[in-house]
């Protein structure tokens, strides 16, 4: 079927494709570890400044995972919003002239 946009997008339909359920199930724990990661060190940083950039950090990548994975499980409308930490690789040829 067509994905408007596989490489940006909908990467987490493509990570689905790829590694199956039990890979996506892998990354979305690795995403949880993060964010509850993220949140012990906010709770435990020495000033409101740390606390408060740990958590705006974490609250940066932890919307980012919700909304990509909400677009492509059809939860919510095509939104535009990438996978944090997964990319697509363009490939660049650097073309040299004697």
């Amino acid at each position: 079927m067509y994905i408007p946009e596989p490489h940006n997008d909908f990467i987490f339909s493509i990570l689905g494709e790829e590694l199956g359920f039990i890979g996506c199930a892998i990354v979305l724990i690795l995403f949880a570890i993060f964010i509850w990661r993220g949140v012990l060190i906010a709770m435990r940083a020495p000033d409101m400044f740390g606390s408060l950039v740990a958590i705006g950090i974490t609250a940066l990548v932890g919307i980012q995972v919700i909304i990509n994975v909400a677009v492509v499980t059809s939860s919510m409308p095509a939104t535009g919003m990438p996978l944090p930490f997964f990319s697509y690789r363009r490939k660049c040829f650097i073309y040299f002239t004697m």
